[in-house]
């Protein structure tokens, strides 16, 4: 994938990364992800679509300001208008993975002009109940303040203790051994930053304008996954454009647990919901 830096949000820099030719389809990482979320998507979507992998605003190769307002879900969108502008491009599909997903999905209500498709791995609207916003945005902020404390190794080896992530212990130990590389490069000011700006709490809960997306949309969760099937079974009764997948042996990460099954999912869509596009 060929790399650049774009510029954004006030003049910080973004990582952006493109490869492939066709349609564009703008792929969004998870917390403590980064662009090399998508490498393997990438080299099975590359020969159809442009892939343009970004890393979010405090993760990867992108800067990590020091302000957390700058993390807002507004200033995500934002800042993806904005990379559009930069690229030339006048629509895209929107590709999200769990911080990802929610923030893809932010996209696609905020930009409906600038969407032709909405695909949303193990992705949620945000959390509905008043107090349940604030119970988990004061948890991330406690959680925000000890990444700095402690800094992104003991933060990482506490992160991938979590039971969310009791299916990848089956992964082989190479596959495992580079996501934690990958989560290790990471900025612990930008980690925090991102829990406060952009944490679950902290967004604008869209479980009422759900009904707003007209584009085809694609919902997949991995079926031990089952607060994130329970989820995205929510989305789809209010999206009527929607389709939704489970995916056998595969907990939160399906495109790391079930790479082929993920691609195949995703790039079948795709193609499906262009065609119908182009027919009408």
């Amino acid at each position: 994938m060929a790399g650049m830096a774009v510029s954004a949000l006030e003049g910080a820099e973004l990582n952006v990364e493109m490869a492939g030719q066709g349609p564009a389809l703008v792929a969004l990482h998870g917390f403590t992800g980064s662009v090399q979320t998508w490498q393997s998507f990438s080299h099975a979507a590359e020969t159809c679509f442009t892939v343009v992998a970004v890393d979010l605003p405090g993760h990867g190769a992108s800067d990590s300001p020091p302000d957390s307002c700058m993390y807002t879900m507004e200033r995500h969108v934002q800042a993806l208008a904005e990379i559009l502008d930069r690229l030339g491009l006048e629509r895209v599909a929107w590709l999200g993975y769990s911080l990802g997903g929610r923030i893809a999905l932010s996209a696609a209500v905020a930009l409906p002009e600038r969407t032709t498709a909405l695909l949303l791995e193990s992705a949620s609207p945000g959390i509905a109940s008043e107090e349940e916003r604030q119970q988990r945005i004061r948890e991330d902020e406690t959680l925000a303040d000890w990444i700095v404390e402690v800094g992104v190794q003991r933060f990482v080896e506490y992160w991938e203790s979590l039971p969310l992530w009791n299916s990848q212990k089956r992964l082989p130990a190479v596959i495992r051994d580079s996501l934690r590389s990958q989560r290790l490069l990471n900025n612990p000011c930008g980690l925090a930053n991102s829990l406060r700006g952009v944490g679950t709490g902290a967004q604008p809960p869209l479980h009422d304008r759900l009904e707003e997306i007209t584009a085809p949309a694609l919902l997949v969760a991995g079926e031990e996954d089952e607060k994130f099937i329970g989820i995205a079974c929510e989305m789809h009764r209010s999206i009527s454009t929607s389709r939704l997948e489970t995916v056998d042996e595969a907990g939160h990460a399906i495109h790391l647990e079930q790479p082929e099954i993920f691609s195949r999912t995703v790039t079948g869509f795709l193609e499906e919901a262009i065609t119908a596009a182009a027919s009408r």
